[in-house]
């Protein structure tokens, strides 16, 4: 089938801002100097990347500049010296900085920087053209506040040069005036030769930390250009602690405390609220029942715990809490192992059913008086059935739980709704965390059980003197866990230290008196770590609240982000790239994106999906403006399944046949010829061929057709396929006619659909970086990162039908090589059937 199958999803508009794919060979790039250089002052970690290129070609190259960040990081800074002349960033309102490169594409411009969100980290990329034998620099500042977790610091570092470099440092000090009890060094590509170079002086309030191989010690084998350099590099520390208030920073008028108490564990009362609908089958279902074994084997003794299930229908392990004794562990692990997937997802009751049964444990006075109650929510879809309107379930469980209890949500995988798990948990005390589908998806649902296991207090709040502070960060903690730390910061407004008294009050617990202040070190880190708390803040503010609210909240951090040159996700920054010989000046623009904003347009449906080709299909993303690409081959006569949902009845499947003989260049083009169409509930069976037939069929389905161009298949009350006609020269010596396939309202489809189309129907979450030159220039390669694996991509066209069945409109899109794999979910093989009628 020559034409183009093709999926039609809406998605997330990624910054794809880097315009230009010049064919550049790395060998005349010569990456002569790559140093990282962090400073920690009291957790607050200034980082500064500078990398250092010369052209060696007697013509101007293309030359990139890709670094990794971390989420929580703001980029502060970014410039380019080119001979001698400095190109300095400036950070601007995101509006003004997108019309301002808007306006430059428009004049025939093209530059720019590609920027995308992965787990930990976020990737920076820029080009530059370089004109002959000239040097290029790039420096790239970001800070960041490192948190608590587990009882260590972490300052984490990507490092992937790609080749090998003369002058490679990594430099790490650390300032920590309460003193440092420990720190660790180690990267995920040190090898035995390696561990040696990593060079650590530690003192009392100080530590150096540095790792600077040779171009020798970096190669991967003697003689070999590879380097070994690629992965990330890790300091982990931690602190002294007082015992008793903690310790406060001051220095210019502007003072943090930090407070991490020694204290007892607090028992919990735990609800698993864990989603076994249709869309966790599989792969997902055997991860959360190893995860949840794993888990309740760490429930302390003194803890209660609970466990519902939901899908369509809601189903609580015993009714009420239960004590976490052995027999009661080893009965709950039996029920987890027989957990398995069906129906829809029914998040409102689950929640509300584990609320309620935490509700009547405490009137009726099964559980410790002073202990935490907390809610466990693991999804990987939206809700379909029962209230599916996510802003009523958000406020149902608000007025639920009442402030009594937190929520903390996991969202498993690429189809879940974040920005929705995200708000409810904010709201309800707790928060919530991306578990990617990959091989370590138990690990994670582990750590984040981990951090929240140990609670130490509830309801804490932080008090300073009326008259001595104002422009508080957040002072109030609904929880303190082992192993994390509190941390307020403000503004002093009389520097007389003896009045300036703390109080700690929490569930059960009342601190009052002087905390011990640190000597002072250097420069304005207090107000930038005060500034960067307080704009963090206040942009997990916007997703809740009233409307004038938001507005004031959105307004107040757009003015501190801009004052203090951060990159958050209502700024910009902007360079101003120099003059070539082909262009003039042009901006760059760096943007920050929020995850919860990538998915909350990722998760839009469909309204079109077609098939249409050789056979090609296409993942059409019109609010990206992109499109994934992937080709299914095969022998002519096999039969592939397209859509299937088992929750609604309805099943596509898809015949391939050959070209009428064999091209003079030996390949065989397959393309489409006949479809099937079931759907069980009405009863419906019709097949779809160059001449249309009808098995087996009702008052159920519409037929439309169009002379000798398409028919519309309507399926009551349900999704709409078109099949286009795709006539070729009766005289042409190998081709065929052949059929292309479409899908309309899809959204109408259950969250568990699936089929080599189906799958796509719901969203798929992606990133595209590393650009660089392919086989052809005008087809440049590219890493994308989807389903937790990397895959080498190259951009390309497809033909999309719809509007001109003759000649069909080109489209731009990511070809995903080897049958898709690694886009689709399994092998190619997984969707093959013995029949027109038959499923997998």
């Amino acid at each position: 089938m020559s034409g183009l199958l093709g999926v039609r999803l809406l998605l997330l508009e990624t910054h794809f801002y880097l315009l230009t794919f010049p064919s550049v060979s790395l060998s005349q790039v010569e990456v002569y100097s790559v140093t990282v250089d962090c400073t920690v002052t009291s957790r607050f970690a200034h980082t500064v990347m500078t990398s250092k290129a010369f052209n060696k070609a007697n013509s101007s190259q293309e030359i990139f500049f890709e670094v990794e960040l971390p989420k929580t990081a703001f980029i502060t800074n970014f410039s380019m010296e080119i001979e001698g002349q400095v190109y300095v960033g400036e950070v601007k309102e995101k509006e003004k900085a997108k019309k301002q490169y808007e306006k430059a594409v428009s004049s025939g411009q093209t530059a720019g920087l590609v920027k995308a969100s992965g787990r930990k980290m976020e990737k920076f990329s820029v080009s530059v053209n370089i004109a002959a034998e000239s040097n290029v620099t790039f420096v790239l500042t970001y800070e960041e506040l490192l948190q608590r977790k587990l009882g260590r610091y972490e300052l984490l570092t990507r490092v992937k040069p790609k080749t090998l470099v003369q002058d490679f440092q990594i430099v790490t000090n650390i300032y920590e005036p309460q003193g440092i009890s420990y720190v660790d060094a180690h990267a995920t590509f040190l090898s035995n030769e390696l561990l040696p170079l990593v060079e650590k002086t530690v003192t009392d309030r100080k530590a150096h930390i540095s790792f600077s191989p040779t171009m020798e010690q970096q190669r991967k084998c003697p003689g070999c250009d590879g380097t070994l350099i690629d992965g990330d590099f890790i300091v982990s520390y931690d602190v002294k602690r007082e015992k008793n208030l903690g310790d406060i920073q001051i220095v210019n008028g502007y003072f943090v405390h930090f407070f991490a108490p020694e204290l007892p564990k607090l028992p919990k009362n735990v609800v698993f609220v864990i989603d076994t609908s249709s869309s966790m089958r599989g792969r997902k279902m055997e991860q959360t029942r190893d995860a949840m074994l794993a888990i309740l084997q760490q429930v302390h003794e003194d803890d209660h715990f609970a466990i519902v299930r939901f899908d369509t229908v809601i189903e609580t392990w015993k009714d009420s809490l239960t004590k976490a004794t052995k027999e009661n562990i080893t009965e709950a692990m039996d029920y987890i192992r027989r957990l398995y997937s069906r129906g829809w997802t029914n998040i409102n009751d689950a929640v509300l059913t584990a609320v309620n049964m935490l509700v009547k444990d405490r009137q009726m006075e099964r559980l410790p008086e002073r202990s935490a109650d907390m809610i466990i929510l693991l999804t990987d879809g939206m809700p379909s059935v029962g209230v599916s309107n996510i802003g009523k379930i958000q406020e149902n469980v608000l007025t639920a739980i009442g402030g009594n209890m937190s929520l903390y949500c996991l969202g498993f995988g690429n189809d879940v709704d974040y920005s929705f798990l995200d708000v409810m948990s904010r709201q309800n005390k707790g928060l919530a965390r991306r578990i990617f589908e990959a091989s370590d998806a138990v690990a994670q649902l582990q750590g984040f059980y981990d951090e929240v296991a140990s609670p130490l207090l509830l309801e804490v709040d932080m008090h300073y003197p009326d008259n001595a502070v104002d422009s508080l960060t957040t002072s109030h903690f609904s929880q303190l866990f082992n192993g994390t730390e509190i941390v307020v910061a403000g503004h002093l407004m009389d520097n007389d230290l003896d009045n300036f008294l703390v109080e700690v009050v929490g569930q059960g617990v009342r601190k009052k008196g002087k905390t011990k202040e640190m000597e002072y070190i250097f420069g304005d880190f207090t107000e930038r770590l005060w500034a960067y708390l307080t704009i963090q803040q206040l942009l997990e503010k916007r997703s809740s609240g009233t409307p004038d609210e938001k507005a004031n909240t959105t307004a107040k951090a757009l003015d501190m982000s801009l004052q203090y040159s951060f990159v958050t996700p209502l700024t910009s920054m902007v360079v101003t790239k120099p003059e070539t010989e082909d262009s003039t000046s042009s901006p760059l623009i760096a943007d920050k994106l929020t995850e919860g904003t990538w998915r909350k347009q990722s998760l839009k449906m469909i309204d079109c999906a077609p098939v249409d080709g050789d056979p090609h299909f296409m993942i059409e993303l019109p609010d990206r403006g992109d499109a994934l690409c992937f080709n299914i081959n095969d022998k002519p006569g096999t039969i592939f399944n397209l859509v299937r949902d088992s929750n609604s009845g309805i099943l596509v499947n898809g015949e391939i046949i050959g070209d009428k003989k064999t091209p003079p260049d030996g390949k065989i083009n397959t393309y489409f010829w006949r479809f099937g169409i079931v759907h069980q509930t009405l009863g419906v069976r019709l097949e779809v061929t160059l001449m249309i037939d009808f098995y087996s069929f009702s008052y159920s389905v519409d037929l439309l057709v169009t002379k000798d161009r398409s028919l519309t298949v309507t399926l009551r009350d349900s999704v709409k396929f078109v099949i286009l006609l795709h006539k070729v020269w009766k005289k042409h010596p190998y081709h065929r006619d052949y059929l292309g396939f479409y899908t309309l309202d899809s959204h109408l489809l259950s969250p568990g659909v699936h089929g080599l189309l189906g799958q796509f129907y719901h969203g798929i979450n992606y990133e595209v970086a590393d650009l660089h030159p392919g086989k052809v220039p005008e087809k440049p390669d590219a890493t994308m990162y989807v389903k937790g694996q990397e895959l080498n991509v190259t951009r390309g066209w497809q033909r999309d039908f719809r509007g001109d069945v003759k000649n069909g409109e080109n489209v731009p899109c990511w070809f995903i090589h080897n049958n898709g794999t690694g886009l689709i979910d399994g092998h190619v093989t997984d969707y093959i059937v013995s029949g027109l009628f038959k499923s997998v």
